[in-house]
C-alpha cells in the first residue's frame, strides 16, 4: 500500500469514525432516529435505521483500518451518503460552510475518496483505451 492511499485511509478512519461514534454515546443516534428519520416517513423503523447506519460507519472504519471487505462497506457507506445528500443536504445547497451550511460539497469529497480507495486504477484503464 502506497503512503499516499494510507494517509487518505487514516484521513477517512478518522472522520467516519468521529462521525458515528460520539452520538452514540450522547444520544445523537437515537434523536436522529427519532427525531428526524421518524419523522420524515420511516416510522417505526427509524431508531433502528439510525443506528444501522452509525454501525456500517464503524464498520468502514475497521474496513479502511485493515484493508478487508472495504468495496462492500464502501458501497453501503456511499448509499447513505448518496441518501443523506438526496435527503438533506441539497436542499441546503453546494457549500458545507462559506457560501452556504450544511450543502453537499463534504459528502461529494468522501464519495469520491471512497471510489478511489475502491478503484485506484481506474484512470490508468481509461488512458489505455
Amino acid at each position: 500500500m502506497t503512503t499516499h492511499i494510507t494517509f487518505l485511509r487514516i484521513g477517512l478512519a478518522v472522520i467516519f469514525m468521529s462521525h458515528s461514534v460520539p452520538g452514540m454515546f450522547n444520544n445523537g443516534v437515537n434523536d436522529f432516529g427519532n427525531l428526524y428519520l421518524n419523522e420524515v416517513g420511516f416510522s417505526p423503523f427509524g431508531l433502528p435505521l439510525a443506528w444501522a447506519i452509525k454501525l456500517s460507519h464503524v464498520a468502514l472504519v475497521i474496513s479502511l483500518l485493515t484493508n478487508k471487505y472495504l468495496k462492500i462497506n464502501a458501497i453501503i457507506t456511499i448509499l447513505v451518503l448518496l441518501f443523506g445528500i438526496g435527503m438533506i443536504h441539497v436542499h441546503e445547497g453546494w457549500f458545507v460552510v462559506g457560501g452556504g451550511r450544511n450543502g453537499v460539497e463534504f459528502n461529494f469529497i468522501l464519495i469520491m475518496c471512497l471510489l478511489h480507495l475502491m478503484y485506484p486504477n481506474f484512470l490508468k484503464v481509461i488512458k489505455k483505451h
